[in-house]
């Protein structure tokens, strides 16, 4: 069982996450932005991950492409080249700069793409062929919205190529100067799509029962741990998240599988991951509402909880969080540490406000995927500096 919080921890109370002694519990949660032109990141990431940056601070990189075929957004970085891993330099040297700790999240869309995102224009890969339904739209390069295509399921003999490509990410994330790397599991992408029942439909050994639907995420965690080490890699999962269609008949089940295997890797490996993070299926608490709920909030609740009482490691918990609720997360033992995402894009200095009670800018949602490198990114206001006599 996982240790419970202490009632008098804070989100501003300091916490030791296996090698990195952070100053305070609030994270910035990866988050697309759009603003690597052609894939590569530049000056502008740099300025929006240090504004958002604090001595002592975590912060986890938006989603990041592990081959040229695995976006599906307009200009969102990669780490698969060397013209990428050059310019990552700059960006995580200036979280450096200002004492704070970053990783690379890790990123393969799968299904949730288009063949405009795709080498010479094929199909994406997943583990089925049931296209994304029209429920959801794939925003394409030019800015419009369009349907998503029908995806190509892989061959299991070109998962092992998928495992070394997030292999290679993680190495090149090192070389880039990341503190680590997070395995992106959730949301609908690529690691989901073979884990979620709604969406699996394989009769091989990536489909049927939930180990076999786990199989991919553990051959990637193992790749990955193997190559970097295991305190330097954490694994983002969404078990009843219904993002892009991703459904899964047992969430709980498939959240305490994945929990085990994590903690038999654990176990066989002699060291602990750096953290897992769980996207929990409240969405809606802040009022915006990206995926339909699973069951009522007592159920809810349970998830979460008994994820968290299973998991031998830090627990990081997403989805939602106004203050009050991180608060509370911390304080009751529900988590160790919790991301922000859309309070964090309109106030780089959220952890100063939280602490002061000080009034919230409003994000501005229009401007969350365009290429603008300062508009709606970097220009949101700072807390005016206490003139002193």
């Amino acid at each position: 069982m996982a240790a419970q919080g202490n009632s008098t921890d804070t989100l501003f109370s300091p916490y030791k996450m296996g090698r990195f002694d952070l100053s305070h519990r609030v994270v910035l949660a990866p988050m697309t932005r759009c603003r690597a032109l052609n894939g590569v990141p530049n000056a502008a990431l740099a300025e929006y991950y240090a504004q958002r940056t604090t001595p002592g601070g975590f912060l986890i990189s938006e989603g990041t492409m592990i081959s040229p075929g695995s976006a599906g957004f307009p200009h969102v970085p990669g780490i698969y080249s060397e013209e990428q891993v050059e310019a990552w330099k700059h960006v995580v040297e200036a979280v450096h700069s200002k004492g704070g700790f970053i990783f690379c999240q890790l990123w393969h869309v799968g299904r949730a793409s288009h063949p405009l995102y795709q080498p010479n224009g094929g199909s994406p890969i997943s583990s089925t062929d049931k296209a994304i339904s029209e429920r959801w739209r794939v925003l394409l390069p030019d800015g419009s919205h369009g349907k998503y295509p029908k995806p190509r399921p892989l061959h299991a003999s070109e998962i092992p190529r998928v495992v070394e490509d997030y292999c290679n990410s993680a190495i090149n994330a090192i070389r880039a100067g990341f503190d680590g790397i997070e395995i992106h599991g959730a949301h609908g992408y690529l690691i989901d799509q073979f884990m979620k029942n709604g969406i699996n439909d394989r009769t091989d050994q990536y489909g049927g029962s939930i180990d076999n639907r786990c199989r991919f995420l553990l051959q990637v965690v193992k790749g990955v741990v193997s190559a970097i080490g295991a305190s330097k890699v954490g694994v983002r999962i969404s078990p009843a998240i219904d993002h892009l269609d991703a459904t899964d008949s047992d969430p709980l089940s498939l959240g305490l599988a994945v929990v085990d295997l994590l903690n038999k890797l654990q176990n066989e490996t002699g060291s602990k991951l750096a953290y897992l993070h769980v996207t929990q299926p409240r969405y809606h608490a802040y009022g915006q509402t990206e995926s339909g709920r699973q069951g009522s909030d007592e159920e809810e609740a349970k998830l979460m909880k008994s994820l968290r009482t299973a998991y031998n490691g830090t627990f990081m918990s997403s989805g939602g969080f106004t203050k009050e609720l991180g608060l509370q997360a911390i304080q009751q033992g529900d988590a160790d540490l919790v991301s922000f995402g859309r309070l964090f894009i309109a106030n780089p200095d959220l952890v100063s406000r939280f602490k002061v009670d000080a009034k919230l800018n409003k994000y501005d949602r229009k401007t969350f995927y365009t290429q603008d490198p300062v508009v709606g990114y970097t220009d949101y206001s700072f807390l005016a500096p206490i003139s002193r006599l």
